[in-house]
């Protein structure tokens, strides 16, 4: 049986990167989400420039969802109860995971600045809140979060980067969490269809609070490539191939891409054909391909 680490992470005297490493050691998601809830920034020293090494699993689980390959999850339509209950148990899962992705970019990288780790702290609370949104909506369709399998296609990518600020930053707020831009819209729709207003409802405090999210990965991306002297651009495409990031297809959410503070030249990448973006990159680097 794995010990909490909670007592430890509210221990007078651990940084605020190292409660959020002991916080993500959590195996109960919910003393996870309350503890989240509970954390105050500002309050105590942050430890920006501590190297912190985990004693236990990172991040902590629950038992149960039970996680299986993308493939192997059962596609059933949103107008039968099991669906409907089961798209609210994969966006309550997306939510679980983003708890975990917040704290683990506080913890494993040093030496950034204070307002950094404020600001995905602040990131992980919100995700907190739309966990348990959605993890009490699922209860009123009569089912827990765990009932139904999920998938781990975003901690994958966090494991992937674990080792680069800047490839973090690349593929999962821009990349993986800017994807539920793009969904949100399409999901709300089902949900309004078979009568879920509610759930809507649900979806639009996360699509406000998800734009402020990438947004933040937009910020913290570009302070990293001012700091390399790296073009943005030219950036993200050479670590979305290093790194294996899925390739992105329409339809976007532009209006909220660019509320989220993507550029005018990455969203025009971002829909070009692949000749098209090709050829753009080209003239930015200079290269033939």
């Amino acid at each position: 049986m794995q010990i909490s680490p909670e007592p430890m992470a509210m221990q007078a005297g651990n940084s605020l990167r190292q409660q959020a490493l002991s916080l993500l050691q959590l195996d109960r998601l919910d003393d996870k989400v309350r503890a989240v809830s509970a954390l105050d920034a500002g309050a105590q020293a942050l430890g920006c420039d501590e190297s912190i090494h985990p004693s236990l699993a990172v991040p902590g689980r629950p038992q149960r969802p039970l996680l299986v390959q993308p493939g192997a999850l059962s596609h059933r339509a949103v107008g039968t109860p099991q669906g409907h209950a089961s798209l609210i148990h994969a966006l309550t899962h997306i939510e679980a995971n983003a708890i975990n992705l917040a704290l683990d970019i506080v913890w494993r990288f040093p030496h950034m600045p204070e307002a950094f780790y404020r600001d995905w702290l602040g990131v992980a609370q919100e995700e907190a809140l739309h966990y348990q949104l959605l993890a009490d909506h699922l209860m009123t369709l009569g089912h827990r979060y765990g009932d139904f399998p999920a998938h781990d296609g975003l901690w994958d990518m966090a494991e992937r980067t674990r080792d680069d600020v800047l490839a973090r930053l690349a593929l999962v707020p821009r990349t993986l969490e800017a994807r539920g831009l793009d969904a949100t819209p399409a999901i709300r729709k089902k949900l309004v269809s078979v009568g879920d207003l509610r759930g809507a409802q649900i979806l639009d405090i996360i699509l406000r609070d998800e734009i402020g999210h990438v947004a933040t990965g937009n910020h913290w991306y570009r302070f990293v490539c001012q700091q390399r002297g790296l073009d943005p651009l030219v950036a993200y495409t050479r670590l979305a191939q290093q790194y294996g990031a899925p390739v992105l297809k329409g339809p976007f959410n532009l209006d909220a891409r660019r509320a989220a503070g993507f550029a005018d030249d990455e969203l025009d990448a971002l829909c070009a054909t692949p000749g098209v973006a090709s050829r753009k990159l080209t003239d930015r680097t200079g290269l033939t391909s």
